[in-house]
């Protein structure tokens, strides 16, 4: 009898089979975890070949759960990018963990629902405590815990938390007016030709218009000019227009760069301007002290954002976003029909979290943070960020002794961005035979109209040994290349 058999008038998977296929998926990602840097990084398909393996109607029939496991290594395996090689060196680190997937594992299996308070007390200030266990680690000031006017929220990325902090600063700038009468005025918002491209999408989203975003020159190191920012506002005020955000990027999703946070929230202060910072992938690094040193001036801005999901062992996805004043942020994402009013939110002593984020619902994402930070400790984060450090500045080393190759950007922590003295044609190519090959992925840009290869160090089983070889794996193609062959 078939495991989808109609039994007691359903066709659920009964507990026992539950626990059989779950002791057997778990099973499935060990094993996966443990030849994943064996398999070829980038994945080998041709578009469309995965859904020519499907068939073109679903099944009438329910299957037996075999025929689908099987078919995570027939299907699902060729078709991937693995993101979990240790010899990922692409974008950013995706960098899961064992106590992760477990959270994960057990949210998916609570499936609460946790919109309100209400709905599910512990998923609301389990949220609430570890992320003021999150601003304790990563050295943030104290304006961004609970325990204050303002607090911490998971945001499914920091795409989401920079246009919550958007929509905050243009209710707060037009006396929450905006969302009354749909009118933003001539609000102008401000990044630097370096922001991650999630701003202009926000103040399209928002309403503000991507005319009315400014970017901001960059200098020789990629990092915002502070000097330029302001006659840029002064031009704006001038032309009666009404500067309203600035979005400061420490570690720029192109070459880590750092903008000067310091002048540029001082700047931000005096101009009355919201002022969000995004640290996406290098707020991570905030948990080693030694770190911190370009957070200087967060006790100035309104809004953070990083992502655990990116170089802490986390699964996405989880982003960490505070801001200093939770009522802004309330005030302009609130609504309350009769079906959600409860005594709980009447009551003013609890926090509905759907007030912190533009969908209602939401899932426990705290539960796989908190496992995370409790496996790990503080320790050993420190321990595995710094590992990473240390793993490329070596790779920095070797780029910096090679007479083939030159790097284009500080490297601040764990991304180097180098090119081959070959010229950008050159360099386009290298980077397509090295990923060609599967031994290694590595991602570009572009600095300063050159093409530079990305090499990102992060993932959760990198060592020295693949940071070498991928360096030998370099070397060699470029040296192949130049021959001819």
């Amino acid at each position: 009898m078939s495991e989808t058999a109609e039994r007691g008038g359903g066709f659920h998977q009964d507990p026992e089979q539950f626990r059989k296929w779950g002791h057997a998926m778990v099973d499935w990602i060990v094993d996966y975890q443990k030849r994943v840097g064996e398999l070829p990084v980038l994945s080998q398909v041709k578009p469309g070949d995965l859904r020519a393996m499907l068939p073109a109607s679903p099944p009438e029939k329910g299957e037996d759960f075999a025929a689908i496991a099987v078919d995570l290594d027939r299907v699902i395996v060729p078709g991937l990018t693995h993101w979990q090689s240790p010899n990922f060196f692409g974008f950013f680190p995706a960098n899961i963990s064992g106590p992760s997937v477990l959270g994960e594992l057990v949210s998916a299996g609570l499936g609460v629902q946790g919109m309100l308070w209400a709905t599910s007390p512990a998923c609301t200030e389990l949220e609430t405590h570890v992320l003021d266990w999150m601003a304790e680690m990563a050295g943030l000031p104290d304006t961004f815990k609970s325990s204050g006017s303002g607090g911490g929220v998971i945001q499914d990325s920091a795409s989401s938390a920079v246009l919550c902090a958007l929509l905050a600063a243009r209710e707060r700038a037009t006396g929450l007016q905006t969302n009354e009468t749909g009118c933003t005025g001539n609000l102008v918002a401000y990044a630097s030709t370096q922001a991650h491209s999630s701003i202009e999408k926000a103040v399209k989203i928002a309403g503000i218009g991507r005319s009315n975003l400014r970017s901001v020159e960059v200098d020789q190191q990629f990092a915002m000019d502070p000097s330029r920012l302001a006659e840029m506002i002064a031009a704006d005020r001038e032309a009666g227009r009404k500067p309203f955000f600035v979005c400061a990027t420490l570690g720029s999703t192109s070459s880590n760069a750092m903008d000067p946070l310091g002048a540029i929230a001082a700047l931000c202060k005096r101009e009355g301007l919201w002022l969000h910072v995004d640290a996406a992938m290098a707020g991570t690094a905030g948990i080693c002290p030694e770190f911190r040193v370009h957070q200087e001036g967060l006790h100035l801005a309104d809004s953070y954002a990083f992502n655990p999901h990116k170089w802490m062992f986390t699964n996405f996805d989880c982003d960490c976003f505070y801001v200093a004043d939770r009522a802004a942020l309330i005030k302009s994402l609130s609504v309350l029909p009769e079906y959600l009013r409860n005594r709980a939110t009447e009551s003013g002593a609890v926090i509905d979290y759907r007030d912190w984020q533009v969908p209602l619902g939401r899932r426990f994402r705290s539960l796989k943070l908190w496992f995370v930070i409790r496996h790990y400790g503080v320790e050993g984060l420190r321990h595995h960020i710094r590992e990473h450090v240390e793993l490329t500045q070596k790779f920095a080393g070797w780029v910096r002794d090679s007479e083939d190759f030159e790097i284009l950007a500080p490297v601040p922590l764990n991304l180097v961005c180098f090119a081959p003295r070959q010229g950008n044609a050159f360099s386009e190519e290298l980077l397509r035979r090295i990923n060609s090959s599967g031994r290694a992925y590595l991602t570009h840009t572009i600095l300063g109209g050159r093409h530079a290869i990305r090499f990102c160090v992060g993932q959760t089983h990198t060592r020295l040994e693949h940071v070498r070889a991928a360096w030998e794996l370099i070397c060699e193609t470029a040296r192949q290349m130049k021959s001819g062959s």
